[in-house]
């Protein structure tokens, strides 16, 4: 397994949240790596991603403001900083790799983790 999540859970609304993935292959470091969500009967949405070094991030318009995503390379761990959560965020989270941060089509990442489920009531 390549992409392990932690850090999901059931919430308040308004509480907040850290999802952590490990990249057990330590690929980040010559790629992109984001987040996902999907939400019951709806498609896989981006949520953010970050480029090596930092230099390119992308953030959904769902969570915009309220999320945070940040690289710990030396630990090959990304991780999401989720605030002011809503029921509507609640979602599996899957963390996924590619190669360049040029777009954020589920269909672009190629390595996927197992996904970590947050839910908020």
């Amino acid at each position: 397994v390549q992409l392990v999540e932690s850090g999901g859970g059931s919430v308040q609304d308004g509480g907040s949240l850290r999802l952590s993935c490990v990249d057990s292959r330590a690929t980040f470091s010559s790629g992109c790596m984001g987040y996902f969500r999907q939400l019951p009967g709806k498609e896989r949405e981006g949520v953010a991603a970050i480029s090596r070094g930092g230099t390119i991030t992308y953030y959904g318009g769902s969570v915009k403001g309220r999320a945070t995503i940040s690289p710990d390379n030396a630990k090959n761990t990304l991780y999401l900083q989720l605030n002011s959560l809503k029921p509507e965020d609640t979602a599996i989270y899957y963390c996924a790799t590619r190669r360049y941060c040029t777009s954020m089509s589920p269909a672009a990442f190629g390595y996927w983790g197992q996904g970590t489920q947050v839910t908020v009531s």
